[in-house]
């Protein structure tokens, strides 16, 4: 199965899922996908060197909520054998390990810390998303409210199409 999200822009990026690494996620990420849930939200934190995330917010930065689902990482119980490499989707959450819901960040460069600690679902499938996403972590950003990293320009998602 892949998503491919495509920006308002005309750029895109496609990643293959695994839902035998993070089934939950992977359901709840297609689920959205589906609804039409991501359509015109943004990516609102972009950082180089290490990731872009996106799924939760509008171009206002007004947060749009979804359900929680169950963190599939190590540190809380779940075999998930994911390593946190360049491209590698996964689940943004806040402290508390079950409360991820609709927000999810890709990586721009390996970031082995995150490993067993955030829940990896997928990963880009070529370089030219990979370079989208990394050009997207480069962009221009400005605070916004008590968030420091976002784009000046929205990167708007247009949708996320799911390929079986």
């Amino acid at each position: 199965m892949k998503a491919v999200i495509k920006l308002k822009d005309g750029r895109q990026m496609t990643a293959e899922l695994y839902p035998d690494a993070a089934p939950l996620s992977v359901a709840n990420f297609v689920e959205l996908a589906k609804s039409g849930f991501y359509d015109g939200l943004i990516f609102h934190r972009v950082i180089a060197g290490f990731m872009i995330q996106g799924g939760g917010m509008d171009g206002k930065m007004r947060p749009k909520q979804a359900k929680t689902v169950k963190g599939e990482f190590a540190s809380n119980g779940v075999d998930n054998p994911v390593k946190h490499k360049l491209g590698v989707l996964s689940m943004a959450r806040a402290s508390a390990p079950d409360s991820g819901s609709s927000q999810f960040f890709i990586c721009v460069e390996d970031c082995s810390h995150l490993d067993g600690a955030y829940a990896a679902f997928g990963k880009l499938t070529d370089k030219a998303s990979e370079d989208v996403a990394i050009a997207i972590s480069k962009v221009r950003t400005s605070r916004v409210g008590w968030y420091d990293d976002v784009p000046a320009e929205p990167v708007v998602i247009d949708t996320i199409e799911i390929v079986d």
